[in-house]
């Protein structure tokens, strides 16, 4: 456990540093806004790009790997549901507390992937991150145009919403790539690595700039609601899966280890643009980033 955590301490160490540039005003607030827009639609593409098009695939069961994640979430999904028929929540807050559950920070995974296990760490991140993102953005789209206060969503603007989503559109293009054999020029392979290196310290900064103390003191019952699933029982979902499914070392843990992120900013963008609660999702998404600090290497440890 000593292991992990010191290999985690960077990168929470980044996070912080975000959080304290922003909340002592170090670094102007103008910054923010274009620094994640950055991050977003250009830098961390090119890394999830570049990953998953050069990718060798031979090693991994790509079967086994999203039966176990999907699973997982699936199960967390379910328990949620059912805690809600006997617990109920208006849908906006449920909404926010299904994001929050299920949705990973996939900065904070790609990084301590490869802080932990290195190259082929981060080969497996990346394929989780083909495997779940696109499914769990559109789930989330879906359930916010059912839970949502904006009522039911346009189907012209769901498609348009998932189409331009560019993390999707990174990874489906880079799957394409890979699977027809497509050669990629060196020059241009250099250059969407040293793009996607770019991505992850400034990603982690502007997932601490974006914590909000506050909104994390508002809601205690969906935040912890929503913190346990995410952070205790998705993960140790994952892992009796993975085991069950025969998957051992590095792509069990990377895979448990991407279950147990905690829940991604994007969430409460998301929730905000389609009448999910924002102020709760903002509150889950800063709890679970602190608390992750702790519950990873003790996720990880406890799971061997």
């Amino acid at each position: 456990m000593i292991e992990i955590t010191v290999a985690l301490v960077p990168i929470f160490a980044i996070i912080g540093l975000g959080f304290l540039l922003k909340s002592k005003s170090l670094i102007a607030e103008e910054f923010w806004l274009p620094c994640e827009k950055l991050n977003y639609f250009y830098l961390f593409p090119s890394l999830m790009f570049s990953q998953i098009a050069t990718a060798n695939f031979a090693g991994f069961s790509l079967y086994s790997i999203a039966i176990t994640l999907l699973g997982a979430v699936a199960t967390g999904g379910a328990l949620l549901y059912g805690w809600r028929v006997i617990r109920p929540q208006p849908g906006p807050i449920f909404s926010s507390v299904l994001q929050g559950a299920l949705r990973p920070n996939t900065y904070v995974g790609v990084a301590a992937a490869t802080a932990l296990y290195g190259h082929l760490g981060l080969m497996v991140t990346a394929v989780a991150i083909a495997i779940t993102i696109p499914v769990l953005n559109v789930g989330s789209i879906i359930v916010l145009a059912f839970h949502g206060s904006d009522g039911p969503l346009d189907k012209l603007r769901l498609i348009k919403t998932i189409a331009t989503n560019p993390v999707i559109v990174s990874v489906l293009v880079g799957i394409v790539v890979n699977f027809l054999g497509i050669e990629i020029p060196r020059p241009l392979t250099s250059t969407l690595n040293i793009l996607g290196k770019a991505s992850l310290p400034l990603g982690l900064l502007a997932v601490g700039a974006g914590l909000d103390i506050t909104a994390a003191r508002m809601s205690h019952g969906p935040v912890l609601q929503s913190t346990v699933v995410k952070l205790v029982l998705v993960p140790l979902t994952t892992y009796i899966i993975g085991e069950t499914l025969g998957l051992r070392g590095v792509p069990l843990s990377a895979i448990v280890l991407f279950n147990a992120l905690p829940c991604t900013p994007s969430a409460y963008i998301m929730a905000r643009l389609l009448g999910g609660e924002h102020r709760i999702a903002a509150g889950i998404i800063s709890v679970q980033t602190a608390l992750a600090a702790v519950t990873i290497p003790v996720v990880l440890a406890a799971l061997g």
